[in-house]
């Protein structure tokens, strides 16, 4: 199979200010992908815009606020949507399909396999799978921001060739250039550190739901995967070849220092946690920067219900997530050995492995 390129393409790109889709802009970007498919590619869309383009056809003024006016809106929406992309792609002989995935789905590896399966399937019929999230069965506690995860969730399953993340800026700056001059351009990012989510500042369009922000947690996801990423602009025949040839009109991300297995992808990415972890800075600091597993000696609260093997997340007493991992203690288990040396809870409780979360089993949320 040629190289996937997964290209995220987010509302405000697709859609006018007012709402309701912008048909100029999906037959620009439909060209753009098929002369990346005629350069040797495989490509894949993930698109947002299914509530901006619905809102106005529904009948409300602006676009809806309460969940389930977006779902009638995405309800409606979908479908104009994909109306539009398969005119667009049709001009060009090329078929299109439509892949609406939610965040549990990529949480049970059954489900992901099965999409995974037809996204091969489709790729090798030549066609090009189109991705939105369901918006009409998704909930706000769930839901992706502005699709920035979800792609980057996809470009990992398929292992991806390269993510381009297409928006309205011109990639990364040091603040933003619309109000400071002084701003420079950061082409490129070898880790993403605090630093890079501070810079990335907060939300972003009326119409999309995503800021910069979002889309470096897009990038720090796809590249702990290996897939290296671009965010920047793509408003001028053939800025998406120039993207995945390294010549963009963006910032882009490397995977140099890090990338991780499938399974411990699936552990901090896709997994969704059942219980959490509260960790003293002693274990905070050998589990990010000592690369030590976790021991209950370390642990000072438990929160939730979870069994051995279960996915949980780790949080330091500021109450800031560390990581993931997966716990070799049931929750009552590690409530009464909390605190305690392992020679302590060796006479309390009865478990197959010593430590609370071995560091092969185990995720940070940084770098």
């Amino acid at each position: 199979m040629n190289p996937i390129i997964v290209v995220k393409i987010g509302s405000s790109s697709l859609t006018s200010p007012g709402g309701g889709l912008h048909r100029e802009s999906i037959d620009f970007f439909a060209k753009e992908l098929v002369s990346l498919k005629q350069a040797g590619y495989a490509v894949m869309l993930v698109t947002s815009g299914a509530v901006a383009a619905g809102f106005r056809s529904i009948g409300y003024a602006q676009r809806p606020k309460h969940l389930h006016e977006k779902q009638a809106a995405a309800a409606v929406g979908q479908a104009l949507l994909m109306q539009a992309y398969n005119e667009a792609f049709s001009q060009y002989d090329h078929r299109v399909a439509q892949l609406l995935l939610t965040r549990p789905d990529f949480s049970n590896r059954k489900r992901i396999n099965n999409a995974l399966m037809t996204i091969e399937e489709l790729l090798k019929q030549n066609v090009i799978p189109i991705i939105n999230e369901n918006d009409t069965v998704a909930v706000d506690e769930l839901k992706f921001s502005e699709n920035d995860t979800l792609s980057a969730l996809v470009a990992n399953v398929v292992k991806a060739y390269k993510l381009l993340i297409v928006t309205d800026m011109d990639g990364l700056y040091t603040a933003d250039p619309r109000k400071n001059a002084e701003a420079i351009k950061i082409e490129r990012v070898d880790q993403i550190n605090e630093q890079i989510f501070r810079i990335a500042g907060g939300a972003g369009s009326s119409v999309g739901t995503g800021g910069m922000r979002s889309k470096i947690e897009a990038a720090r996801i796809a590249t702990r995967g290996g897939i290296p990423v671009f965010i920047g602009q793509a408003n001028t025949p053939g800025d998406l070849l120039t993207a995945v040839q390294g010549t963009g009109k963006g910032t882009y991300f490397e995977t140099i220092l890090h990338t991780l297995s499938m399974k411990k992808q699936w552990v901090g990415f896709h997994s969704s946690p059942t219980g959490t972890i509260i960790v003293d800075d002693g274990a905070k600091r050998a589990l990010l920067n000592g690369g030590k597993s976790l021991l209950p000696v370390g642990v000072r609260e438990v929160i939730g219900e979870f069994h051995p093997g279960d996915v949980v997340e780790v949080i330091g007493t500021e109450r800031q997530p560390i990581g993931r991992g997966v716990v070799n203690y049931a929750s009552w288990q590690l409530t009464a050995v909390a605190g305690l040396s392992l020679d302590e809870v060796q006479k309390r409780v009865e478990v197959i492995r010593p430590e609370v979360i071995h560091r092969d089993e185990w995720v940070s949320s940084e770098g």
